[in-house]
């Protein structure tokens, strides 16, 4: 008798501490660019390695990181997982299957799940499998199949759906909805992905119409879509425009004019939230999370309450049995970055001073791996490079004015937002 007591006991303080925090809230789980990709597409040959190598990825390791943070969620109990984007590898029909087997798993706990595209998704000319030492063809899906694939994942439930894309409307609750957006241009696709992203103008007007009929009902409209709608860090639309939707400042006026008050994006692979006013001061969150992947190994757990969100960050460090993850990872992280950051240099098309090319590049990588995590600060060592760069364009008295992270926290905040 009280082994069983015990028992109930036990049952009921997980369930306390695993259910939502009030009847009246929604308990929010992000996940994004998951690259999920099928077991059965590679094996530890020669080509997987050499794509391992460039890439900095490692797929076995992936899939260790994915059943983790699938066993936290299961435990944390989430009433609803977001996945803006890049949902597989490189759109490979194999991996879509494997990773919606997963999906149904969260969702036979009680967890309800809503996705849209990213930019690797969908009808990937190159997708390859890794077998021994060979690359080989395999078979991608269509937009159609997108949307039957992921009919139990937002497009069966959605109240509305965009006839010029995937973007879909869902009812979160009697006080919100998500407007997800399909920012890709997948039917552009001829050798490979494009990176960058577009809201097609056929797509923003209905999603302008939406947010009217909401507002007109008193409903919050949240977004969610694969590319950034706001800057994330300084010179990001010179340096990285493919991360940002074209013609960013301009959808970012229009839908915080429109009510939206935050926006729920990926790409990036970086975690990081940004304010952004309208010039009839109306403001849009845009609220980017980082990868699965690759470092940091970040997810969002977050409270949606009335008219406000509370965001935290998660971050896998550890496994069990590999207790340097997040150590390992970063450095290959490091070095992946040292040499994407020395390409774009020589890039740009200009001569550089020999002796200036290792300085900018090493300042490059050190803001990177401090945006990838976020709430950035200004160690001793990134202070060091800053000093040296400054030192050598002969501008050392504004480095103390050096900001690169733009408000609020990116880690751990809560939003709130007027009615």
């Amino acid at each position: 008798m009280k082994r069983h007591q015990r028992l109930i006991l036990l049952l009921t303080a997980v369930t306390a501490i695993t259910s939502p925090v009030a009847a009246d809230s929604l308990k929010v789980a992000l996940v994004t660019d998951i690259h999920y990709f099928s077991p059965a597409l590679f094996d530890e040959g020669e080509a997987l390695h050499t794509y391992e190598q460039q890439s900095g990825r490692r797929f076995s390791l992936q899939h260790k990181v994915l059943d983790q943070v699938w066993r936290e969620l299961l435990y944390e109990r989430p009433d609803l997982l977001l996945i803006p984007g890049d949902l597989t590898h490189h759109g490979e029909r194999q991996s879509h299957l494997g990773l919606i087997a997963r999906l149904h798993e969260m969702e036979k706990s009680g967890t309800r799940v809503l996705v849209v595209p990213g930019n690797h998704d969908i009808n990937i000319p190159n997708a390859v499998s890794y077998q021994g030492h060979e690359r080989l063809p395999v078979e991608s899906i269509t937009k159609d199949e997108f949307a039957a694939l992921y009919e139990p994942f937002g497009y069966g439930e959605a109240i509305r759906r965009d006839e010029s894309s995937l973007s879909y409307v869902a009812t979160l609750d009697e006080e919100h909805w998500i407007l997800c957006f399909d920012s890709n241009r997948y039917d552009e696709h001829d050798s490979g992905s494009i990176t960058a992203g577009r809201i097609r103008p056929q797509t923003m007007a209905w999603a302008l119409s939406v947010l009217r009929e909401a507002r007109e009902k008193g409903i919050t409209v949240l977004g969610m879509m694969h590319h950034g709608v706001v800057e994330h860090m300084p010179y990001q639309s010179t340096f990285f425009p493919d991360y940002l939707v074209e013609e960013w400042e301009q959808h970012a006026e229009a839908l915080a004019d429109a009510g939206m008050p935050i926006i729920f994006t990926g790409h990036f692979h970086s975690n990081d939230v940004t304010l952004y006013s309208s010039s009839s001061g109306n403001k849009i969150h845009d609220v980017e999370t980082a990868t699965l992947a690759h470092y940091p190994f970040a997810w969002r757990m977050m409270v949606l309450a009335g008219d406000s969100l509370h965001v935290e960050s998660r971050f896998l460090t550890a496994l069990p049995g590999d207790v340097s993850l997040e150590e390992e990872a970063r450095r290959r992280l490091e070095g992946v970055t040292y040499r994407v950051a020395e390409g774009r240099l020589k890039g740009f098309g200009f001569p550089l001073p020999e002796d200036l090319m290792p300085l900018l590049t090493d300042l490059i990588v050190k803001l990177y791996l401090q945006h990838v995590k976020g709430d950035e600060r200004v160690d001793p060592s990134l202070m060091e490079v800053l000093r040296k760069v400054a030192s050598y364009m002969e501008n050392e008295e504004e480095i103390n004015d050096l900001a690169f992270d733009f408000p609020p926290e990116d880690l751990n905040v809560k939003i709130g937002w007027e009615k």
